[in-house]
């Protein structure tokens, strides 16, 4: 080990977070991920409609086999172009992605459930809602955690 390693010290969250929020290259990069991101909804409420009507599936089963289309989508997008530089394995970067994808997975179908039992909306809107809403922790957890440099 150099002393230059031994003598790093690990920069708290919050800073990197506040760091990243003042660079131009940080709000690139979001905009890629958002772009990414609106490609994997478009893929994923596709699928749901397509599993929810034409294979006539609960609409959670729908969203399990939405999810799973569109995260593949979302992760080889994603370490293509919005995250090009982290310099990680790929099978490590899958894991901690899909990590943080079945969080927000869970989170969305929490809500889901929710907006479909409770609030009474329909699915496929419902199924929007719940996608949107889990985007923004989903951006900063592969950020600072899956693909980080």
């Amino acid at each position: 080990m150099t002393d230059e390693a031994l003598t790093r010290v690990p920069v708290p969250l919050t800073a990197r977070v506040r760091s990243a929020a003042r660079q131009r290259a940080a709000w690139a990069q979001l905009l890629r991920f958002a772009i990414v991101g609106a490609s994997g909804y478009l893929v994923n409420l596709a699928v749901f409609a397509l599993a929810l009507h034409g294979g006539d599936l609960d609409y959670r089963l729908a969203s399990l086999a939405a999810f799973g289309v569109a995260v593949s989508n979302n992760f080889l997008w994603n370490r293509r172009w919005t995250f090009p530089h982290a310099a990680h394995a790929a099978h490590r970067q899958a894991l901690r992605f899909l990590a943080v994808s079945v969080a927000a997975f869970l989170v969305g179908l929490a809500l889901l459930t929710g907006l479909v039992e409770i609030a009474g909306i329909a699915e496929l809107p419902a199924q929007a809602a719940a996608i949107v809403a889990v985007t923004p922790i989903s951006f900063l957890a592969n950020k600072l955690w899956s693909f980080r440099s």
